[in-house]
């Protein structure tokens, strides 16, 4: 493991399966980039556009864009097994998660539903309807294959109290967004500054325990991984990961 690590002075964050997560939540360090995906095209847009500030006016203002590929509803263990056979091969995966929001004080919930983009499709795995995630453990301590999003550390800790496994490869958007001097490190930003379009966040407080999620829950879950991995290739071709 430590030969595919190096320190890049805090520009990106990756937490290690050596980590435990016993003593401490997360531990970090920056991946070496060389295992990555090559010969991407040029950005689209300059560095110095991804630094200029942005107004909520400005964002509301963008295009907005959303995931319209495959999406794969993930509802029983057989279909993990399925899942996890074809996400394994992929080299970056966009990584988010979804929770019952909580609008009474101290009451909390685990994750309902975990994102995963590959290249070509996205799959969501309804967490609170599987019983089997032995395939997704294997998944997410794997060493070659990396999944990247924002605020993951809270993510993994959430995650780890549904089924327990130890984190390898994961990289943390915000930690370069931070790096790059950008005052707003979420998803909607870095779409925007990236791409100069925005993604919805309307679905965000919607009931994800639902059993069938709605047309527009999947779309927004779908949107927010797709993006995490889209916004990693972007900073991949920028040199800023």
């Amino acid at each position: 493991m430590q030969d595919d690590v190096e320190d890049l002075s805090g520009r990106a964050k990756l937490i290690d399966r050596t980590s435990g997560l016993r003593k401490a939540p997360v531990y970090l360090k920056a991946l070496r980039m060389t295992m990555l995906e090559k010969n991407i095209p040029s950005a689209t847009y300059p560095i110095q556009d991804h630094l200029k500030k942005l107004t909520k006016e400005e964002i509301n203002n963008l295009p907005i864009r959303r995931w319209e590929g495959p999406v794969h509803q993930i509802r029983d263990d057989d279909q993990v097994s399925q899942a996890v056979r074809k996400l394994i091969n992929e080299s970056v995966l966009g990584f988010d998660t979804e929770t019952k929001p909580v609008f009474k004080k101290g009451i909390s919930h685990l994750p309902s539903l975990l994102q995963l983009a590959a290249a070509d499709s996205v799959f969501l795995f309804q967490l609170n309807r599987l019983t089997n995630f032995v395939p997704l453990q294997e998944l997410l301590e794997s060493h070659s294959v990396l999944k990247v999003g924002v605020g993951i550390a809270q993510d993994l800790e959430q995650l780890r109290a549904i089924f327990p496994f130890n984190p390898s490869h994961f990289y943390d958007l915000g930690e370069i967004a931070r790096a790059m001097g950008m005052e707003s490190h979420g998803l909607r930003t870095m779409a925007a500054r990236f791409f100069h379009f925005r993604i919805s966040k309307r679905a965000q407080c919607s009931n994800w325990e639902s059993p069938v999620l709605k047309p527009f829950q999947i779309s927004y879950a779908a949107t927010d991984a797709w993006i995490s991995r889209e916004i990693f290739l972007a900073m991949r071709r920028e040199g800023l990961s």
